[in-house]
């Protein structure tokens, strides 16, 4: 891959005006060989495979970014599911094999480490219960771990037990975590067609079918597509998304140039560039913003579904002409906290639960990163997360929850995380009560999708 001196121009002015980043290189490993009937054994397999495969990467991250004069932001580790890796029936066990993970990253220096996962879409094994009820406390007890639940897919169905299980999981996890604005649970997601590559966290799982190490790539740049928007002045949509695709390819293969050569120094196989756009919550920096720009008035207007569906569709066509590597998630992210355009949005009530419900159809992931009041019951949470899954599932695209219900907090408050977290204000949620229809449990069966074979 060559550069035109006038793409290495377009790439500085990127990164030093408009607020362009790599996101995460993350750096996927298969611990499927580390099990062990006991944890103390598995948690040392598990940390010395970390170490023996990983602790490179923060070195040669930084010496490529150096080179090319490029920001990155974070280093991650995404491991394989823990569920796979242990089989034990009891959650200390999984708790002891998260503390050796959170202790490698530490030790290595990385951001986050996502696999902390259980797949339970058509129903649980012992391993899945136990990873799940260990989760309150490892969540609580770890700094970088994070974690997630696959509880649906379009050929499956939905798994509601899976859902009332997280559901309890994250109110016991946002207690335990009170004194931090119950952080714990920003570090869990809860999916619906998870996908096996995805770079980013809290999402971020091994897939059973990638290479035993891999190296995958997450672009950002709203900032950079929301400049490109406003220099193309008022032109019409087909136009606009003309200017988005172009900005998209621009992004992506510089995406793609890091990785590879990471990658090749590394001497383990190149993944994919996810080619979502990452908000921080940096003003300049925001997806809400490039919908504002656009022309919206405040994100959360009527419109809103509109521009975000050619947004993201105009992403995904300027990065695919860029790149064969496409994967991930590939999208716009729509994360609350992470956005200073949505913060604002959502604190003058512009941006409500219902409206981002109706956003996630077209976006990249889903309901994320959101904060309701720390009184939500389970049975409004797990009804809250069905209905978002159900999303996914219908419409064969993966979907998501990121929620917390920040304990001791209520509507009009905000609770603060810091760094790439942000500042979630407490968004109102209904409180109809649906606990007659969640408590049925059992499974919500997959759509039909034909009645020709």
């Amino acid at each position: 891959m060559t550069y035109s001196r006038r793409e290495i121009l377009e790439t500085l002015r990127m990164t030093e005006l408009e607020h362009f980043d790599i996101r995460t290189v993350t750096m996927g490993i298969n611990l499927l060989d580390c099990g062990h009937d006991d944890p103390a054994e598995a948690g040392r397999r598990v940390h010395a495979k970390l170490i023996r495969q990983a602790s490179e990467l923060p070195r040669i991250v930084n010496e490529e970014a150096d080179a090319l004069g490029m920001r990155v932001a974070n280093r991650r580790i995404a491991v394989s599911p823990v569920a796979l890796v242990h089989t034990r029936k009891a959650p200390e066990s999984y708790v002891a094999i998260a503390h050796e993970i959170d202790r490698a990253a530490s030790d290595m220096g990385f951001d986050f480490v996502g696999g902390y996962s259980a797949l339970v879409h058509a129903g649980f094994t012992d391993a899945d219960h136990a990873l799940i009820a260990s989760m309150p406390e490892a969540l609580s007890t770890t700094e970088r771990l994070c974690g997630s639940v696959n509880a649906g897919s379009s050929r499956t169905g939905l798994n509601m037990d899976a859902v009332i299980a997280v559901a309890r999981m994250l109110k016991e996890t946002a207690y335990r975590t009170r004194d931090r604005g119950s952080i714990g649970c920003a570090k869990f997601v809860v999916f619906a067609n998870a996908v096996e590559d995805n770079p980013f966290m809290a999402g971020a799982f091994h897939g059973t079918a990638l290479p035993e190490v891999v190296i995958h790539v997450g672009v950002s740049g709203p900032g950079v597509v929301c400049q490109a928007i406003r220099r193309a002045g008022p032109c019409d949509l087909r136009e606009l998304a003309g200017v988005i695709k172009r900005t998209a390819y621009k992004i992506t293969r510089v995406g793609e140039l890091i990785g590879r050569r990471v990658a090749e120094r590394l001497g383990v196989p190149f993944g994919i560039v996810d080619l979502s756009l990452a908000p921080t919550p940096e003003l300049g920096d925001s997806v809400g913003e490039v919908l504002e720009a656009m022309g919206l008035e405040r994100t959360g207007a009527c419109g809103t579904t509109a521009a975000l569906a050619l947004l993201t569709d105009a992403m995904k066509k300027g990065g695919a002409m860029a790149t064969s590597a496409v994967g991930g998630l590939s999208g716009a992210f729509i994360p609350v906290s992470e956005d200073a355009s949505m913060i604002a949005a959502a604190r003058e009530g512009a941006l409500t639960l219902e409206k981002m419900e109706a956003m996630t159809a077209v976006c990249s992931v889903g309901l994320d990163m959101v904060a309701v009041p720390g009184d939500t019951t389970e049975e409004v949470l797990a009804g809250f997360i069905a209905d978002e899954l159900t999303i996914g599932v219908v419409n064969h695209k993966t979907t998501a929850v990121r929620v917390i219900p920040a304990h001791g907090k209520k509507i009009g408050e905000s609770v603060s995380f810091g760094g790439l977290l942000g500042d979630a204000p407490i968004m109102d949620i209904r409180r109809l009560s649906c606990a007659g229809f969640v408590s049925r449990g059992g499974l919500i069966p997959a759509p039909i999708t034909s009645l020709r074979n």
